[in-house]
């Protein structure tokens, strides 16, 4: 035991050195928020296309895609993904040519190009996004599932069975621009634009076959459109200017849209599609920001899709609290600061089911301020707590934060992630793939679990609570029959049993509870040889576990954290677990960049540069408070 207790020290130690040299000017930390080649690809196909002269960004971006290939000529989306990702492939290929640094005749191309053949081609890929792309840039037609729907949809008032803010945030900001292509049918071409036509098989070119559910959501849509007064012209352009203001409205100071690069990229494809001209400063702007958001780590430059500055932030400044750090030390008063200065003060789009709380909540990066979310805002809260209690200011922040958060709350007793009640099940009968993932945002084992972690531990609110009982309840009746919870926004069930268990035991959940030791017994049932976990990005998509066969940091550490709070003293297997978890942070293998997090399932997925310090350093921690004395 004490050699472990002196390991964990050492651990400890190294860790908070690092970081103390790694913060910022301005008391942020920094990070990559990696997330694959697709955007890279979209913004050498978006600048080639505005002919915009960034080479040298260009070049890299060129560089970081063709460096990912796989031998067999395909892109993957992590390391394990079985027959690699179509779509990724199809994305990388007409960047790469785009590009001009790349030539059909390449052999990397040729490559690429037969593995695209033995896939079906254009015609059989999945993501919507990358189809979007593919139609605004002249290579396919508009996919149904998009040209569909009527943009007027957006003049339908929130009293119809749908209308257009029932959809997430997320939905709507990607959608918006996409519908507006759509409807006028928009591509553009240069004369430097691929001609990707061979990747076109005749056998797979034909319309989409469209569910039942899809009908039935089409049936309804068609009942809101004979309900909308005016003619069918003056209506749709209503709809028309409806749609150009929504996108208008949520453009951030830095020029993006809802501070997403993908939204971004979508939104200067529809400007030009309504006729603004390739030089309109809305449209420089909005490259400006996308620009902005490129991070360069060992050599590789990446466009991020959101930087995870805040997140990264307060979480890394609370996880050094844990560690011993005292609130009053100028690392922490200067993380705080900047996390205080970043508060958002709007009314936007979440108070539309939400009306009538002050706003107090956390986005996701510093340039978003209109989209605050649940974890974020936890996230900002446990690092300020400590400074709530001497300081009036934050004082102020927290009670506004706390309020917002528990405001949040669906009203089946989960936590969603940025908006709340927007979860009808019609809405996911989209003809697109990832719609179930997307098109609504419900309650989640990992928010409701992390919302409860924070109310219990930080805010000291147990069940008595009638809104702590009704988020434990919620957690307790969607745990999976093995003993686990799905996460959403990381990978996968072990990041949603995580969240589960730390949620109910800082609530005042016992560990003897039926539901905590079915938890316990599926962790320690997981557990690698080598002591620690390893989970596969397949799960995400398939819904259940499957293993990495290797063992990550963040996912060891998540593991450990679930273990740590519901044992009063350290077992074996916790231990092992912690000696494995010292003993990754030292490695550099395959294992070192696979994707913990989880953005959208199939698509997706994120490699947090912070997470091999935060999770490792909070678990450490606690286990160092729990067990070290």
């Amino acid at each position: 035991m004490g050699n472990v207790i002196s390991q964990v020290d050492k651990e400890i130690q190294r860790l908070t050195e690092a970081l103390i040299e790694q913060q910022q000017q301005d008391g942020s930390w920094r990070f990559c928020f990696e997330n694959g080649t697709t955007i890279d690809a979209y913004v050498i196909i978006l600048f080639r296309t505005l002919n915009i002269e960034n080479e040298v960004l260009i070049q890299q971006l060129h560089a970081r895609i063709l460096a990912e290939q796989q031998p067999d000529g395909c892109w993957k989306l992590f390391s394990d993904e079985e027959d690699g990702n179509l779509s990724a492939t199809v994305e990388a290929y007409y960047a790469l040519l785009y590009s001009g640094y790349s030539q059909i005749t390449d052999e990397t191309m040729q490559r690429a190009k037969r593995y695209i053949q033995s896939k079906g081609g254009l015609g059989k890929v999945n993501s919507l996004l990358t189809k979007s792309i593919l139609a605004a840039t002249g290579q396919s037609k508009w996919p149904t599932s998009i040209s569909s729907i009527p943009l007027e949809l957006l003049l339908f008032p929130s009293s119809f069975p749908i209308n257009f803010f029932e959809f997430s945030g997320y939905s709507r900001v990607h959608l918006t621009p996409m519908l507006i292509m759509a409807d006028r049918d928009f591509s553009i071409q240069t004369t430097q634009t691929p001609d990707l036509s061979e990747l076109i098989s005749q056998s797979n070119d034909v319309e989409e076959q469209n569910s039942r559910e899809f009908q039935e959501m089409q049936d309804s849509i068609q009942q809101g459109l004979s309900r909308l007064f005016g003619t069918p012209h003056k209506t749709h352009k209503a709809a028309t200017t409806k749609a150009e203001q929504f996108i208008l409205q949520r453009i951030e100071s830095d020029g993006t849209l809802y501070s997403y690069a993908s939204s971004t990229i979508l939104m200067i494809f529809a400007l030009l599609a309504l006729g603004y001209d390739k030089q309109h400063q809305l449209i420089t702007h909005a490259v400006q920001g996308i620009t902005a958001m490129q991070f360069r780590s060992n050599g590789t430059t990446t466009i991020q899709n959101s930087p995870s500055t805040i997140w990264d932030t307060a979480l890394l400044s609370y996880a050094m609290q844990e560690s011993g750090i005292p609130a009053d030390h100028v690392v922490i008063r200067r993380a705080t600061a900047y996390l205080l200065s970043n508060q958002q003060n709007k009314l936007a789009d979440w108070s539309i089911h939400n009306p009538n709380p002050i706003p107090g909540g956390w986005g996701f990066s510093e340039t978003n301020t209109l989209n605050p979310d649940v974890d974020d805002t936890s996230a900002a809260l446990r690092a300020i707590k400590s400074l709530s209690h001497t300081d009036s200011t934050y004082l102020d922040s927290w009670n506004r934060g706390l309020h917002w958060i528990i405001s949040m709350q669906n009203k089946d007793g989960g936590w969603p992630a940025f908006e709340k009640n927007t979860n009808k099940e019609i809405l996911t009968w989209l003809a697109i793939d990832g719609a179930k993932s997307a098109a609504i945002d419900p309650s989640e084992a990992d928010l409701t679990g992390r919302t409860l972690e924070y109310l219990g531990n930080s805010a000291g609110l147990r069940t008595k609570h009638d809104f702590i009982k009704r988020g434990t309840n919620w957690l307790i009746h969607h745990q999976e029959k093995d003993g686990s919870w799905y996460g959403r926004w990381g990978i996968c069930y072990i990041y949603g049993t995580w969240a589960a268990l730390t949620g109910l035991k800082a609530t005042g959940i016992s560990s003897d509870h039926e539901t905590i030791q079915k938890g316990v017994k599926w962790l320690l049932g997981i557990q690698n040889q080598d002591g620690g976990w390893g989970e596969s990005c397949r799960s995400d998509r398939r819904k259940f576990y499957i293993p990495l066969g290797e063992s990550t940091p963040s996912q060891t550490a998540w593991a450990l954290d679930a273990l740590i709070s519901v044992h009063s003293q350290p077992t074996a297997a916790i231990n092992k677990g912690i000696n494995r978890l010292i003993a990754s942070l030292q490695e550099d293998n395959w294992t070192t960049p696979y994707p913990t997090g989880a953005g959208l399932p199939g698509y997706i997925y994120i490699h947090y540069h912070s997470y091999r310090y935060i999770w490792p350093l909070l678990t450490l921690s606690h286990y160092r408070r729990k067990y070290g004395t």
